[in-house]
């Protein structure tokens, strides 16, 4: 082991998992990190605190400097106010994230961020070593386990994310532009009050670049509510 280990946790299955495995073997970590974007789901927010409560590790609960809001709706550019909705190509948050992880971690220097990539994500790590550093760790792909061995290992263990898993594929953060269609469908359905918000801070973007592969979450909203009308139309022709 050359450096502390950090534990990068974003809270979902995989990295939970990788945690709780860790600390089982009897692995060293100098720290576990979560960075709240703002955007998380409640659930998610008490997942965190049940993992702290249940370890009796204390979890480091960073932040970005300016909310995920600013960022999107106000911060100013030559044309325009805020970046709008990430995208694959234009993902500020992700690299918001990096930064205010690396901060931390620079203070541990040398060191090891232990990151929850599952085995079925291999070729991801390699990009991500590529892209960014050769202090990355993967744990779970050294341990040959898979997503839905990762879920669940968790469940075994009583972690239920509020039932997030019961609905969603993958939990993030719940204004993800980069979820499937059907998530958001599932999202709107399940949580009106954070689609309500989506909704919202929509409508204050400037110059709106999309969402996903649509122009903007009210086009979504209508696509949706459309297809509400027409099953309603097929179940009482």
């Amino acid at each position: 082991m050359k450096g502390n280990q950090i534990v990068s946790l974003s809270g979902g299955k995989d990295s939970t998992a990788m945690l709780l495995m860790m600390i089982e073997r009897g692995e060293p970590i100098h720290s576990i990190v979560f960075f709240d974007t703002g955007w998380e789901f409640p659930q998610m927010l008490n997942h965190i605190d049940l993992l702290e409560q249940r370890t009796g590790i204390q979890i480091v609960r960073l932040k970005p400097k300016r909310t995920f809001e600013y960022w999107m709706i106000e911060r100013p550019l030559k044309d325009r106010r805020g970046y709008g909705w990430p995208s694959p190509i234009r993902r500020w948050c992700t690299r918001e994230k990096f930064n205010v992880i690396n901060r931390y971690a620079n203070q541990f220097k040398p060191y090891i961020e232990c990151i929850g990539y599952a085995l079925d994500e291999s070729e991801r790590s390699s990009k991500e070593i590529v892209k960014r550093r050769d202090n990355l760790r993967f744990p779970l792909i050294e341990w040959g386990i898979t997503e839905a061995q990762a879920l669940q290992y968790c469940f075994e263990r009583r972690y239920h994310w509020g039932g997030l898993y019961q609905i969603f594929r993958r939990v993030s953060c719940f204004c993800c532009p980069l979820q499937r269609i059907g998530e958001l469908r599932k999202l709107r359905k399940y949580f009106p009050d954070l689609w309500k918000k989506m909704l919202d801070m929509d409508s204050h973007i400037e110059k709106n670049g999309g969402f996903l592969k649509y122009k903007t979450i009210h086009d979504l909203e209508r696509r949706f509510a459309d297809e509400e009308r027409q099953m309603i139309f097929e179940a009482n022709p």
